[in-house]
């Protein structure tokens, strides 16, 4: 039932409509001091933004956010400050992309393409360097063993950067919440309105779908050449009155 709900939130990502303030392309740009400090120093980066996600409220904490078996099962409600330094250090991945997930839940946040690719790109280079490793370890030979160490510092480098990286995103996206780049503006700057005159035959649409004709058309009546007034009622004085001067 877990693993159904996880594949059912997974699927709703898929059609959040929102985006994070900064891609993972553009956060070094962004916070070069922060992504160097989550580069060097990840689990403790990953237990404060766990932390903040959470409204530094601990008593909402569970276990990898909920997201996985052991969540709610590890003693969460009795000691969340140690379950939560056990889960950085022990499951670092794991609470990196929890409180990824925990984000995007809250504010319907999607992932782009981009974002996508890169991650997909460090996941593999990890299989690769692990099954090198595998194949090096049976066949016994120093050139396989060689490009396995080399693909294996590699994958390591790529994790911790593509991490760095996600961290320092999600304390950007927590920094726009926290009204940290300025409250959002309540007003919109309205559209350019053009005046109406009194040589146009009908006041100009502003915005506004063009209204259905009811009877006669909107706009001024037509000149008394054309039948108006109707009949019964007293022709109007011609505009405009006689001595007035023009």
């Amino acid at each position: 039932m877990a693993s159904q709900n996880n594949l059912n939130k997974m699927q709703l990502r898929q059609n959040y409509r929102n985006f994070w303030h900064t891609d993972l392309m553009s956060t070094i740009q962004a916070d070069f001091p922060y992504c160097c400090f989550s580069f060097w120093c990840g689990p403790c980066v990953s237990y404060m933004l766990r932390k903040r996600a959470l409204y530094n409220d601990m008593s909402r904490y569970v276990c990898c956010a909920g997201y996985l078996p052991c969540s709610g099962r590890c003693g969460e409600s009795r000691c969340p400050e140690f379950c939560l330094c056990t889960e950085v250090f022990l499951c670092f991945g794991n609470s990196v992309a929890s409180t990824r997930f925990l984000l995007q839940d809250e504010f319907n946040i999607q992932t782009t393409q981009c974002d996508n690719c890169i991650i997909g790109f460090m996941f593999c280079l990890q299989q690769v360097a692990c099954i090198f490793s595998i194949v090096a370890m049976i066949v016994g030979s120093e050139e396989i063993q060689e490009a396995s160490q080399i693909l294996s510092c590699l994958s390591d480098c790529v994790y911790l950067t593509v991490c760095a990286c996600m961290q320092t995103q999600h304390k950007i996206e927590m920094d726009k919440r926290d009204g940290k780049f300025g409250p959002p503006s309540a007003m919109a700057v309205p559209p350019i309105q053009t005046m109406s005159r009194i040589d146009q035959p009908t006041p100009p649409l502003v915005g506004y779908p063009p209204q259905p004709a009811y009877g006669q058309p909107y706009g001024y009546p037509p000149p008394q050449s054309q039948g108006y007034p109707p009949a019964g009622y007293p022709p109007q004085p011609a505009y405009p009155p006689a001595g007035y001067p023009r």
